[in-house]
């Protein structure tokens, strides 16, 4: 976000704190905000009603991008929360790929597809014979940035060509 907004100074980050993990992540956002100088305003939505009121605050608050993380609230409400991000004027960064398929801005994050790949092989060494718990830990190591330009032109964005050059896919 900092490379397409080089003024970001403000990022709503919306989660919702009965997702496991959500607290992990939020540490580590916050720690990328303090090393870039951006102030983060957290909005914890808890239902899908709190969707359109979080858009609210952030348009109040005036911030310059959104970030959602994952959740099941999210997942849910897909669409309304990408028209919402449009209709607010407001760059948007998602957790998975169907926000953007979806006309979400953008996404950086695991591979989701790489993800399940792995399991397949987890679930075949199992099947095996392998004891589970002699399996190692394994963290993603696929990760994947995707952008829609339709989505940036229709808030007034133009994608730096950095950015998009680095992108694993570009949607027109």
């Amino acid at each position: 976000m900092k490379e397409i907004i080089p003024k970001l100074s403000r990022v709503a980050v919306f989660g919702s704190s009965t997702t496991p993990d959500n607290a992990q992540s939020l540490r580590e956002v916050n720690l990328a905000a303090r090393a870039l100088k951006v102030e983060l305003q957290i909005t914890d939505v808890l239902d899908p009603k709190d969707i359109e009121a979080a858009f609210r605050t952030a348009n109040t608050g005036r911030v310059d991008a959104v970030m959602v993380l994952p959740g099941a609230v999210f997942d849910s409400r897909r669409t309304q929360i990408v028209e919402l991000a449009a209709k607010s004027r407001l760059a948007a960064i998602y957790y998975k790929a169907e926000f953007v398929e979806d006309g979400g801005l953008m996404t950086y994050g695991t591979s989701w597809a790489d993800l399940s790949r792995r399991t397949a092989t987890y679930v075949d060494k199992i099947l095996k014979g392998a004891k589970p718990a002699e399996l190692p830990i394994e963290q993603p190591k696929t990760f994947e940035l995707i952008v829609n330009l339709k989505a940036a032109k229709q808030i007034g964005l133009i994608m730096p060509p950095n950015v998009l050059a680095r992108a694993d896919r570009v949607i027109k």
